[in-house]
């Protein structure tokens, strides 16, 4: 099979794919862990609230400017080699991070790692997906994705738990010490194919297709993320919570995606248009629904539960239909949606800020509702160019499960 080492048994590629989620969730959850332990780093670090919460924004900024330049700088190292040298900067940066005397070091410390995640993100799902027949892709993908998702659920409250018992350098540590886990299981068992496309080249490339995607993540991802960055606000002064129930509430919303993950890959292979569509359609309606029923309690829990199951699958299922559409190299168009992703997230939270004084936090999900309707109506664009596409017997080329040779 091209791209992967004849010599690599099942047991091989399942311990590196294994690799390949650990060090996913330790990706994942260094990025977002500061959010969960502002009060305990900015006390001990002596600087404020705010400068504490720049690690988190200037993290997301640093994947989104830098993950196409270095991806096209290192296209040519082997996969192995290449994210084996990438977990190790990580590792050495975490280090960095938890021993930080102060805020200038670990600021640095989070930009390294921040350089090591944009590669890294850019190269995870297309080395992941080259390691197993392609008929398996969208259940790669998946596992992957679903590593991102339980880094977000448990693994950030988990590292906030730690931090609050034993201090917010305790849960870096822990994270450091899976990324050198997954570093060494990588080291013994990954393949080290040529940086080549193999099973994991697009099946169906095009330049339209793919920049119709990039703007449907962007309009969903600046929706999604105007919403879920104040959901906490929302929850207490539209729906009237208490502040204790906020853990038990986003716990439901990120419990919701991760059960949904679980069908998640049957899905994208049997049916990856549908599998994009159907569930931005559905978190649409649930930003609406909060909006316009937010107030009756019932109907949040509901509608949250509805928005985790909907995002967890949206997300996963737009990254899938880039392996099909990916123009030129697949590991190049990771980088630039991996970068249109970040930057949204940051565009998202933006926009909320500037809503709030003016309009008010229930207007957060109103807005959301309409840039992920827009985000719907791209993705139906991308079908009828889809049905557009001619194939050698002149008929309609349209999206069917994946097989060992096509699309």
């Amino acid at each position: 099979m091209p791209g992967i080492a004849p010599t690599a048994g099942p047991y091989a590629r399942v311990a590196a794919l294994a690799a390949l989620v650990v060090a996913t969730f330790c990706f994942v959850a260094t990025e977002n862990l500061p959010g969960g332990l502002l009060s305990l780093m900015a006390g001990d670090l002596d600087t404020s609230l705010s400068a504490v919460g720049l690690l988190v924004t200037g993290y997301g900024l640093t994947v989104a400017v830098v993950s196409v330049p270095l991806v096209r700088a290192t296209r040519h190292v082997p996969r192995r080699s290449l994210l084996s040298w990438v977990l190790a900067v990580f590792v050495a940066a975490s280090c960095v991070t938890a021993f930080a005397p102060g805020y200038q070091l670990l600021l640095a410390g989070r930009v390294v790692t921040a350089l090591s995640h944009a590669v890294f993100w850019s190269v995870v799902v297309v080395t992941a997906v080259g390691l197993f027949p392609p008929r398996l892709r969208g259940r790669i993908v998946t596992v992957v994705f679903t590593a991102s998702s339980v880094a977000t659920v448990m693994g950030v409250p988990a590292g906030t738990w730690l931090g609050q018992q034993w201090g917010w350098r305790v849960p870096f540590l822990a994270l450091t010490g899976l990324g050198l886990a997954a570093l060494v299981t990588m080291v013994a068992f990954m393949p080290n194919a040529p940086a080549d496309e193999g099973p994991a080249a697009a099946t169906a490339p095009d330049g339209r297709r793919f920049a119709v995607l990039l703007v449907a993540t962007a309009l969903s991802i600046t929706g999604l993320s105007a919403a879920s960055t104040y959901t906490v606000p929302f929850l207490t002064e539209v729906s009237g919570f208490p502040d204790s129930a906020m853990g038990p509430l986003l716990f439901l919303r990120g419990a919701a995606g991760v059960v949904v993950m679980a069908v998640g890959g049957v899905v994208l292979d049997r049916w990856p248009r549908a599998a994009m569509i159907v569930p931005t359609g559905l978190l649409a309606c649930a930003l609406f629904g909060l909006h316009g029923l937010g107030t009756v309690r019932l109907a949040a829990i509901g509608l949250l539960a509805l928005f985790g199951a909907a995002m967890f699958l949206m997300i996963t299922a737009m990254a899938n239909r880039i392996l099909y559409v990916a123009p030129g190299r697949t590991e190049v168009a990771t980088a630039a949606h991996s970068a249109v992703f970040n930057a949204s997230v940051a565009a998202g939270a933006l926009a909320g800020a500037l809503l709030l004084p003016s309009r008010g936090v229930r207007s957060t999900a109103l807005v959301a509702a309409v840039l992920v309707t827009a985000a719907v109506a791209c993705l139906a664009l991308e079908s009828r160019i889809a049905d557009r596409g001619r194939g050698p017997s002149g008929q309609p080329q349209r999206d069917r499960p994946v097989a060992a040779g096509g699309s």
